[in-house]
């Protein structure tokens, strides 16, 4: 498989002083997801979790909406180029191209999804028609679980900083977007990483599918960057009732939160914070 990071070359000025040393980056490699073995879309990531990236993806897509209806994913072979897909010694493997196949009786997606996209690692949604194509009706309504959510404004305060520790790969490059997973009591339930912010929330939304526990009903996700309508989508399908960001929204993303339930928070630094949407969460005494 890939690596997480790659050594380059730099030439490094400090206070007028120059040297040439070598630099941690963060890697970035292309992904190709298959869907029963035909091509559905590629996406610039950093390796690792590819699975559960493929199947967030999926989850955020419409397509998968629970652990039960996926049969299986792998890596194929023969992924180089010119070598014929999927096929035992048509080509070395890259590590590059996974196969995720549908449990058997689970419909296939329509042809609007079948759009073979580029996603680049800042944006998961190019090649998407209109803002309509992108409102998948949601799998898994939003809940807070079995009592209703009230988060104050100092647990959500805590959680950039237990973010930013939980980034090892961060720690060495400074160079990917972080997602993590929290209850509503602040625990850590999971982190990710990634060159592109949306396959970090994709990997952690995957591994949940993967584990049994969608929907996530009485989380908290929280992203490192802005809150894109992309980001408050993948949130909503994957049922978490609570987005926090530690940039600002985009105009979309709060009408997305409006209308589906959704609780957003903004530019989360420090101890102030911007609640956009679903304020009955916070608590505002």
């Amino acid at each position: 498989m890939g690596r997480v990071t790659a050594r380059r070359r730099v030439i490094r000025i400090r206070d007028g002083a120059v040297g040439a040393r070598p630099d941690t980056l963060v890697a970035e490699e292309p992904m190709e997801i298959r869907l029963n073995g035909k091509p559905l879309a590629i996406t610039m990531r950093t390796p690792g979790d590819d699975f559960a990236l493929a199947a967030g993806f999926l989850v955020s897509e419409g397509v998968l909406g629970g652990a039960e209806e996926l049969a299986n994913i792998v890596y194929c072979a023969g992924a180089t180029v010119g070598a014929p897909p999927a096929v035992a010694g048509g080509g070395s493997n890259t590590y590059n191209v996974v196969d995720v196949r549908l449990a058997p009786g689970v419909p296939l997606p329509d042809i609007a999804l079948e759009r073979n996209v580029y996603t680049t690692s800042s944006c998961g949604l190019c090649g998407k028609a209109s803002l309509d194509a992108v409102r998948t009706t949601a799998r898994h309504p939003i809940s807070d679980g079995p009592s209703p959510m009230r988060l104050e404004p100092a647990l959500l305060a805590a959680l950039p900083d237990r973010l930013r520790a939980a980034q090892q790969v961060f720690e060495r490059t400074g160079g990917l977007h972080g997602a993590a997973l929290f209850s509503a009591e602040g625990e850590l339930l999971d982190v990710r990483e990634d060159v592109g912010r949306h396959n970090a929330v994709d990997k952690i939304v995957g591994r949940a599918l993967q584990q049994g526990l969608l929907p996530l009903s009485g989380t908290v996700l929280l992203v490192s960057g802005r809150a894109s309508f992309e980001l408050a989508q993948k949130a909503v399908m994957a049922g978490i009732p609570v987005l926090a960001a530690v940039s600002a929204p985009s105009s979309l993303a709060v009408d997305l939160a409006a209308e589906t339930g959704l609780t957003l928070v903004g530019f989360l630094r420090g101890s102030s914070m911007n609640v956009y949407a679903g304020e009955q969460r916070v608590v505002l005494d």
